[in-house]
């Protein structure tokens, strides 16, 4: 009989003084540079100390290991990418627009400013074990993809999607493509515009994704819209 697998001990809080803050802010700074340039493998907590000048002890009394350590550096980084993607949502004019603005800061932060993380996630995300790191990222990735689940919601609710899909499936549409491209990007070092594949990737997945009669619908109204606009000027004309 298998016995249960071992919990992760909880994350070490630091103290509550300004010096420890900033201690963890540091470690996790340089970790972020650290794990970007050697991987999960290769990178080490020793390397980390070494270059802030303390003591590998010293990162211990923050972090329990490697592993925690390198879940709440790609957390950071995720956090980052989610409040960029929430702050910019409400600006774009409809769902379409808004799935694209999506897609595109997706691409273009993975691509720009985390490439070496990027690397990691997608090396090292299905990895599965006690010391891997799939099993610790499975909730950041959860987290991670909430703006766009509430996004393709909003867009059922609204009528702009089709409601006959899962939105589980519906997710994986988008998410499905982009990773692919990344890994092709990253890993596979195929150059790759941010905002043109965006572009590109919304065009063959939108229609997929749009409900029936969604598009018809919003011609419609464009066309009342100019209808109302043109009487407007012809009544101030007159």
């Amino acid at each position: 009989m298998n016995s249960p697998p071992a919990l992760a001990p909880p994350r070490r809080r630091a103290p509550a003084s300004a010096k420890s803050e900033q201690r963890v802010r540091d470690i996790l700074r340089v970790g972020r540079d650290v794990f970007s340039e050697r991987g999960y493998e290769h990178a080490t907590t020793t390397e980390i100390a070494q270059r802030l000048g303390i003591s590998e002890a010293t990162v211990f009394t923050y972090f329990h290991g490697k592993r925690e350590l390198c879940t709440r550096v790609i957390e950071d980084w995720y956090d980052e990418i989610i409040a960029v993607i929430e702050a910019g949502l409400p600006r774009q004019r409809d769902t379409r627009a808004q799935l694209e603005f999506f897609v595109r800061t997706h691409l273009r932060l993975f691509l720009t400013q985390g490439t070496g993380l990027c690397a990691l996630v997608l090396s090292e995300g299905r990895s599965k074990g006690q010391e891997a790191l799939g099993d610790a990222f499975a909730p950041l990735q959860r987290r991670y993809t909430a703006p766009l689940m509430d996004l393709l919601a909003r867009g059922q609710a609204s009528g702009e999607i089709r409601r006959d899909v899962p939105l589980r499936l519906l997710r994986t549409m988008v998410l499905g493509p982009m990773e692919h491209l990344l890994w092709e990007a990253v890993l596979q070092q195929r150059p790759m515009d941010a905002d043109e594949t965006a572009s590109g990737l919304l065009t063959v997945l939108y229609p997929a994704i749009q409900a029936p009669k969604a598009e018809l619908a919003a011609l419609r109204r464009l066309r009342a819209d100019i209808e109302l606009a043109l009487q407007g000027a012809g009544s101030a004309s007159a």
